[in-house]
């Protein structure tokens, strides 16, 4: 066992604790009532662990005492205390997290709860990942840091647990050892550093060296240790020297010796691929001061009494490391030419780098919280994000954005890890582990229930995919208003499928969906040809294999439809010739050649924005609004031509009816279905019309709803079409 002193109790972490003077100690930071919260964590979890032991022979509840006094050093809140001593207690005892919750209240409950939940990540963490492992590594710790951001103290939790653990590794067999110890090292070591906790981290650092490069330690500690009483000396009189010529100068500083970190040594010495005698920071003191301004003056005062190393100056003070980390670092030629490495800083940066962000969680007895609390809080959570840590792809800009958005982390029948965007389905989580996975897919279950494969994932969840042994992507999964598929690699896996399939098969395909998008919206005929023209397809056929692909999407065809679609008879004449046009305030139509006139839509056609329409000049109801092909308008061109006028849609945001025909198989609860569409989308129904047919069992719908546009109304026609029992859902035209 590797032996550690607590400065605050005296012991070893090779002695017990007594809970009554570790109480005692508590005591003198905590208010009675905290102090006895803590106590009866320490009477439940003896309780609760009695007769248990670990490995090293050691009674169990002193592994949870061990933990708690490790944060207790860390400075933490009573609570994260008394939950640290019950920590195990629901993984390893008949205690349950609703007997804590009703003793301890539900903040200890939500802590302990979280600690239990971390123990998830070892399950994904056994398997040899060769070449990849380091990038792995980086990848699960943020997403560790990500899934416990809810409240930091559960990782503070879950790193003094490491802590101990790791003081204690000689009890197990040597195989446990490493594996253990490189687990330590890849991840809670550069959490700790992630989270500003540098003692925790040196500490956990150097242990895993131990085990993991045995030989390498050792020698690294006789070198350390053979010149350790003239490095001493050495650094005492430098120290010395340094102290008196600060106070000379009117600096107030504290000059201490700074502790040596085996690892360090090693890592720097295989980086720069240089020899111990080359490694500069062996000899080091730090310089604690009250203000910014004497971290300077002392620098200054370095500087003039030694010859400084250039390329080993760094001023983390001016540009702080991503974990807030402040200080000056600098490095010197000193007496008999020996090199020092100096560390400059003030009392209140020292505080941070020992504590980290669990100084945010300091007990203030009697005091509410500082003013800079809430601002500390945001830091912290800014600094959880690690998006700066994620490296630029050679994926489109839809796929980098999927890195950088928000995150679910879910996690496989097998306890992996899965990182997907929020928003995510099963069927993303599908082609995410494989794409023939992906593509065989026809069901889910999450958390052992069974789920839509458009059913939104949620962190923390388990997901279960249910495949058959031959299956093929289907189209509906490409329509992004279904919501089968919300990340771009999933989209473009299913698209690559449909691109393999033969020409024809692509093109019959891509002509049916596109015709029925054609009806369902009661768009009229479409010359196909000159279509594909101006969308840049030699044919029409190459146009509808890339819809049948899934290379051009169905409502970007639209889109190009509403703006070249012309009327089917001949050209309108005898209209007011185009010119600048006032527009009535308030109407989304813009009015060609006339001043200020009453618009209204007509109820024969109904038209939506985007499609081509004209204006008819009635006799007490000012302009009425029609499609260009809408009958009412074809009559009117050979009867009263002078009365069409050219219209547009204008720029002011409005919502217009339009009526929408429904036809399923009558059931109960069929209406209440389709309301909730409309809804769930936010469209105001105006009306509604209902027939059924007893004979057949159909049901006859026709509601009257305001809409924004045409893309509007196509996702409302898709959302309404997945409706169980849904035979037709359309665009009612007259």
């Amino acid at each position: 066992m590797v032996s550690v002193t607590d400065k605050k109790t005296g012991t070893t972490s090779k002695d017990l604790l007594d809970i009554e003077q570790w109480l005692a100690v508590l005591a003198s930071q905590h208010p009675p009532e905290a102090v006895a919260l803590i106590r009866r964590a320490c009477e439940v979890a003896e309780r609760a662990h009695a007769g248990q032991n670990r490995i090293s022979g050691e009674p169990y509840v002193q592994h949870a005492l061990a933990v708690a006094n490790i944060l207790s050093g860390l400075q933490l809140d009573h609570e994260t205390l008394a939950a640290a001593v019950l920590h195990d207690v629901v993984e390893d005892t008949e205690l349950t997290l609703e007997q804590i919750e009703k003793d301890f209240g539900p903040l200890i409950a939500k802590l302990v709860n979280g600690v239990t939940r971390m123990d998830m990540i070892r399950q994904w963490h056994s398997g040899d990942d060769g070449g990849k492992r380091e990038q792995r590594q980086a990848e699960t710790l943020r997403k560790m840091l990500l899934a416990m951001a809810d409240d930091v103290r559960v990782v503070l939790i879950k790193l003094a647990d490491r802590t101990h653990n790791m003081r204690t590794l000689d009890a197990l067999p040597p195989e446990r050892q490493q594996r253990i110890a490189e687990e330590t090292l890849n991840i809670y070591a550069p959490l700790a550093n992630r989270l500003g906790i540098w003692h925790i981290k040196w500490e956990l650092e150097d242990l895993s060296f131990r085990y993991l490069h045995a030989e390498r330690y050792k020698q690294i500690a006789r070198m350390l240790n053979e010149r350790r009483v003239d490095r001493e000396r050495y650094i005492n009189q430098f120290m010395k020297t340094l102290s008196q010529t600060l106070a000379q100068a009117g600096v107030n500083a504290e000059v201490t010796g700074r502790p040596k970190h085996i690892y360090s040594i090693w890592r720097k010495m295989s980086r720069k691929n240089v020899d111990y005698n080359q490694i500069y920071d062996v000899r080091a003191v730090r310089v604690l001061v009250s203000e910014v301004r004497d971290c300077y003056a002392a620098l200054g005062i370095v500087h003039g009494l030694w010859q400084y190393i250039p390329g080993e100056f760094d001023d983390y003070i001016a540009t702080p490391k991503e974990n807030n980390y402040q200080s000056i670092h600098t490095a010197v030629i000193g007496p008999e030419g020996k090199t020092v490495e100096v560390q400059i800083r003030t009392h209140g940066m020292h505080q941070h780098s020992e504590l980290g962000v669990a100084a945010h969680w300091r007990y203030k007895e009697g005091s509410a919280q500082d003013a800079g609390f809430d601002r500390k809080i945001t830091l912290l959570r800014q600094l959880l994000e690690w998006k700066d840590d994620i490296a630029h792809t050679e994926d489109d800009g839809q796929l980098r954005s999927d890195l950088l958005d928000e995150r679910v982390y879910v996690f496989s029948p097998k306890g992996d890890i899965v990182d997907l965007p929020a928003g995510s389905t099963p069927l993303d989580f599908a082609y995410h582990i494989h794409t023939e996975l992906g593509h065989r897919t026809r069901g889910a279950k999450v958390n052992g229930h069974m789920v839509p494969l458009t059913y939104v994932l949620q962190t923390g969840q388990q997901v279960d995919i249910l495949t058959v042994k031959k299956g093929t992507p289907s189209r509906d999964w490409l329509n992004p208003h279904l919501g089968y598929l919300k990340t771009a690699r999933a989209r473009n896996k299913a698209q690559h499928w449909f691109k393999q399939q033969n020409l024809e098969a692509n093109i019959a395909a891509g002509r049916a969906s596109f015709e029925k998008e054609l009806h369902r919206l009661g768009l009229a005929a479409v010359n196909f040809e000159d279509l594909a023209h101006r969308l840049h397809f030699p044919h029409a056929d190459d146009l509808f294999a890339a819809l049948g692909r899934g290379d051009l999407k169905i409502a970007q065809a639209i889109h190009a439809v509403q703006q070249t679609q012309t009327p089917v008879s001949e050209p309108l004449s005898n209209l007011p010739a185009p010119s600048s046009a006032p527009r009535r305030e308030g109407s989304g139509i813009q009015i060609m050649g006339v001043g200020n006139l009453l618009t209204q839509l007509a109820r024969c056609c109904k038209p939506v924005p985007g499609e081509p329409i004209i204006g008819f000049i009635t006799r007490s109801r000012g302009v009425s609004i029609h499609r260009r092909d809408c009958s009412s308008v074809l009559r009117q061109r050979n009867q009263n031509p002078q009365r069409l006028i050219e219209v547009e849609w204008g720029g002011v945001a409005e919502t217009y009816p339009v009526d929408i025909r429904v036809v399923a198989v009558d059931r109960h609860g069929l209406l209440r279905d389709i309301s909730g569409v409309l809804a769930n989308e936010k469209i105001n129904v105006i009306a509604v019309d209902t027939l059924s047919d007893k004979q057949k069992h159909l049901a006859h719908m026709t509601l009257t709803v305001e809409i924004g546009g045409i893309e509007e109304l196509s996702r409302i026609l898709d959302k309404i079409s997945q409706l169980p029992n849904i035979i037709e859902a359309k665009r009612e035209t007259g």
